[in-house]
Parts: C-alpha cells; structure tokens; sequence
C-alpha cells in the first residue's frame, strides 16, 4: 500500500499553500472567445487551451474558466449533464434529476468525511441524477427543497469557511451534476487557494467531464455495482458500468481521486468483488474507502436482499479481498 499522502500529493500541497488550485489557474488562462460562435468552435478552443494552460498573474477579461461558464449555460438549455440525456430545456422545467435552479439544502463545515478531508467545507444540492431505493439522504435526493443563494454571497462563504478552517470545498447532494453552471458561476466569484472536490456518483456526461477538467482537484467518487443489473434494479439507471468506468478513468487521467464503496448485504460477489478487482487491474493509484455503514432507508424494506444492515462479516470479507490485490486503503 502506497500512503495516502503521497497518492493525493497535489491536494496537500494545495492545503498547504505549495501549489495553485486548479479552478484560479483556470481562472487566470486567457481565451479569447465569441458567444455567437457555435458549439463546436467553442469546444475546440476549450479543448486544445486545456491541453496548454499557461496562466497570467491578472485575471483576464476572458478566461477558460469562462468559457467552460459559457458552454454549461449552453448545456442547460439542453441538459445532458448527465447520462440520462434528459435534453430538456432546464430554464422552463426540471429535468428526472428534479432539478431546475439549484437548491442547496444545507452547508457546513463537515467533520464526517474522511480524515485527509476534514474540516471538509460540504455544500449539499437537493436532486440526484439516481434515484436509489436505498438512499439515506433520500429526503433531499429525491425531493425538491434547499434554496437559491446567490453566487457571489456563496463565494462569500467559501472564503469565511476558509478562514474558519475549512480544508477544501466539497460539491455533493444528492448530487453536483446538475448544478454545474452554478458551481462555476460560484467559482467565477471565488478568489482563495483552496482544492475543490467533486462528490458524485458519477454517472456524469463526457461533456460534464471535460468541464470537470481543469476545476476540480480531488474527485470523491461513489463505485456502488459490479454489474448493470443491480445498478438499473436499484438506482434506476442504464449502462453504469460503461459510464462509471469511463468517468473513473477519465477523473484519474485530470485528478487526484478517493473512491468510496459501500459495502452492502447479499452483494458481495456480484458488486464488492468485482468492483475492488476492476480498481486493483485499472486504477492501482486510487486511494479507496470501502465503507460499512450501509443500513436499510428509504425502500430498502421493499427489496428483500438490501433489507437488514450490513454484517461486520460482509465488511470484513470486502476488506481483506481489497488488501489481497495491494488496494490502497484509506
């Protein structure tokens, strides 16, 4: 096992004041753009200045953080943050997410995350792009509620958050997916070193991604299914495998990464396992959480196989196949 320090290397040195938050280099990478230019013109100048970020000591007047802002507004009018592909026009109606404008049900310094995150400076979103049967935040993952503040007060907050102790701003839910124009537009408004951290289940577009890129730090990802079936049964969602295997590679590619997974009963061999086997073959660099607080909420009572807590048995089974194949653990 590799030390969790060394693995997320970049993040520490962020916290400690060694190196720049990616989303103020974003921030300060001049690129010139026009809002009449199309799509596809304004994806191509994203895409080759995100391979050549050279920043400036002045904020530009146009930057690449603001030409990510443009293509998002573009995105919500059409929505395909996610892989749902909901293409609805998200100024007029919410999409299956349930989101319309963001709502942030709450915010605050959140003493419950893992240790290298905490104080962690948690602002949770109401919606989520899943909509698991399980869910133990299902009172605002799977409701509308949560208010609108406004980007410049919430860029406010960061910074007194900061200044209180707060090691990091962690993006969550639900989940940040359908809020991303308002997480940049926040950004837009933020000034302070501090890393940003995506907490998702990320079931995320390849559009999402690459907006992703270059902003966010550390991802703090959600692994649930070893297998398409169990995720479409109890999430409601197609394809995961593909698009969550996809969207891993892809955050290990543009960050540093702690992937949780919650270990849950009667699936061990046909989620944990694979699951752990998948990151040990592809991601041998990824600090990985396997988790044991998995209790019945929400429907769980409905489906007869997640319908009791999960024994120390079934944690301890997960853990020491995790170690068998050298999982960095943390």
């Amino acid at each position: 096992m590799i030390e969790t320090r060394i693995l997320l290397s970049k993040y520490y040195d962020i916290i400690e004041e060694n190196r720049t938050a990616k989303y103020l280099q974003c921030k300060h990478t001049p690129l010139s753009f026009n809002v009449k230019e199309s799509n596809k013109d304004l994806w191509e100048k994203h895409d080759k200045i995100l391979q050549n970020i050279k920043q400036t000591d002045l904020e530009p007047k146009q930057s690449l953080l603001d030409i990510k802002i443009e293509l998002a507004k573009r995105i919500f009018q059409n929505c395909q943050f996610c892989e749902r592909r909901c293409k609805i026009d998200r100024r007029k109606r919410q999409g299956n997410c349930k989101v319309k404008q963001p709502g942030i049900s709450s915010e605050f310094l959140h003493i419950g995350e893992e240790n290298v995150l905490v104080p962690s400076y948690t602002i949770f979103f109401s919606g989520c792009t899943f909509h698991c049967v399980f869910c133990q935040n299902w009172d605002i993952s799977q409701q509308v509620c949560g208010m609108y503040i406004e980007p410049d007060i919430l860029a406010n907050m960061i910074k007194k958050r900061k200044q209180q102790g707060a090691r990091n701003v962690n993006w969550v839910g639900g989940d940040p997916t359908p809020n991303l124009p308002y997480i940049l537009e926040v950004l837009k408004k933020c000034n302070i070193n501090i890393p940003q951290v995506w907490n998702s289940n990320m079931y995320c577009s390849n559009e999402t991604m690459e907006l992703l890129d270059g902003v966010i730090d550390l991802y703090l990802t959600d692994f649930k299914y070893g297998n398409n079936k169990c995720a479409q049964r109890l999430s409601k969602v197609d394809n995961y495998i593909e698009i969550i295997r996809r969207n891993h590679l892809k955050a290990h590619e543009n960050g540093e990464m702690i992937i949780r997974h919650l270990v849950m009963p009667n699936h061990i061999e046909c989620c944990s396992k694979p699951v752990i086997k998948w990151i040990s073959k592809n991601l041998p660099q990824a600090t990985v959480n396997i988790m044991a607080q998995y209790r019945p909420e929400y429907h769980a009572y409905d489906y007869n196989d997640i319908s009791r807590s999960v024994s120390l048995e079934e944690v301890l089974i997960v853990r020491e196949y995790a170690e068998e194949l050298g999982i960095n653990k943390i």
